[in-house]
């Protein structure tokens, strides 16, 4: 395997390379299961106009692309398939789904169609759109090689997450708010690792599909505590089921507060959750979790951060102080050296010798 990092475009990005060049150019989308490839193709093929015809790779034989013969004269003719070739000469889109599932023959089929928009003898009217997707080896799904030939034939797209870009799609497409706002307060829940075993993950999909579920059962007056718990745990990762059950408890004020600005904790630590021994405050962790991914973004462009220049030690410390030892090292993982340019040195040398025992000699 190469160590190479190949660069990365969003669902947005995509939509608009695919309506630029797929009239010209095979494109082929490749990302981890359920990031949304196929509403992508769909909606960029309705926007331009073009009726999409999609055709399974997993459910196909090599015949089902190269047609079936017939006798005409003294000559064999491949007669093409009418899902790949309709007999209605307008230009459509074609759209190759789990394209990397297909067996070593059907890859093969899909050569001639791939470069030169052509079954056999027949071409594929003039403007057509030929678009495929699939999953990534390294995802754990039904992935087979793909043959250096078909890499050659096709421009590769590696299709990434946007949290930005899903809120916006989730506004606009009725999402529950209380999904949005959990993906808000934990971004990478939106798009979780393939586990190794068949268990639900979280992934764009998994949430549109929970927000549809929740949405079934309260039309039905069926929407309990114990039918919600259902339906999450069957549709995302666990941990995020676990964390969104414990949010749907939280007050709306809570949940107000956790919607600010991660900087505006930083500079009025009166705006945090409140919490006790007794109880844990689940919004609090959010706001945390909040607050340290802010402090990951910025700490490769300091000088680049807006408030930069207004913070101080005193205002860095003070942030601390109103964590407990637990919170602190939350706050700081794997970002203690820009917690000390920023001023906290007083609270690190304190955390370090509380965590350690080791006594400060006067």
């Amino acid at each position: 395997m190469s160590d190479i990092s190949f660069p990365t475009v969003t669902i947005a990005e995509a939509k608009k390379i695919i309506s630029a060049m797929a009239h010209k150019q095979s494109i082929l989308l490749l990302s981890a299961p359920g990031v949304g490839k196929s509403d992508a193709v769909r909606q960029a093929a309705a926007a331009a106009g073009l009726e999409c015809t999609s055709l399974l790779g997993t459910q196909i034989a090599p015949e089902d692309v190269s047609g079936i013969p017939r006798i005409v004269g003294e000559r064999s003719v491949f007669c093409p398939p009418r899902i790949l070739l309709p007999e209605n000469p307008e230009k459509f889109c074609l759209f190759l789904d789990e394209l990397p599932a297909c067996s070593p023959d059907i890859q093969k089929a899909f050569y001639s169609l791939l470069l030169e928009r052509r079954l056999g003898e027949h071409k594929l009217p003039e403007g057509t759109w030929v678009v495929a997707a699939g999953n990534r080896a390294e995802d754990r799904s039904l992935v087979r090689s793909l043959s250096a030939a078909l890499v050659n034939r096709t421009i590769i797209l590696q299709v990434r997450v946007d949290v930005k870009e899903w809120i916006q799609w989730a506004i606009g497409n009725h999402i529950r708010e209380d999904i949005i706002s959990y993906i808000l307060l934990v971004p990478q829940a939106l798009q979780r690792p393939v586990p190794n075993l068949p268990v639900p993950f979280s992934t764009p999909r998994a949430w549109a599909s929970l927000s549809q579920a929740m949405d079934l059962l309260e039309a039905e007056g069926s929407l309990t505590e114990s039918t919600t718990q259902a339906v999450v745990f069957g549709s995302v990762s666990a941990e995020d089921a676990a964390i969104f059950m414990e949010m749907q408890k939280i007050s709306l004020s809570d949940q107000q507060k956790a919607m600010k600005d991660a900087d505006d904790y930083i500079f009025d630590p009166n705006l945090l959750p409140e919490t006790s021994e007794e109880k844990t405050n689940p919004m609090r962790w959010f706001v945390l979790q909040k607050i340290h991914n802010r402090i990951l973004e910025i700490k490769d462009d300091l000088q680049g951060w807006k408030r930069y220049n207004d913070m101080t030690p005193e205002i860095c410390n003070n942030f601390f102080q109103r964590l407990s030892n637990e919170e602190k090292v939350t706050v700081m993982l794997n970002c203690v050296p820009v917690w000390g340019k920023l001023g906290a040195d007083e609270t690190l040398i304190e955390l370090f010798f509380d965590l350690t025992g080791i006594e400060i000699k006067a």
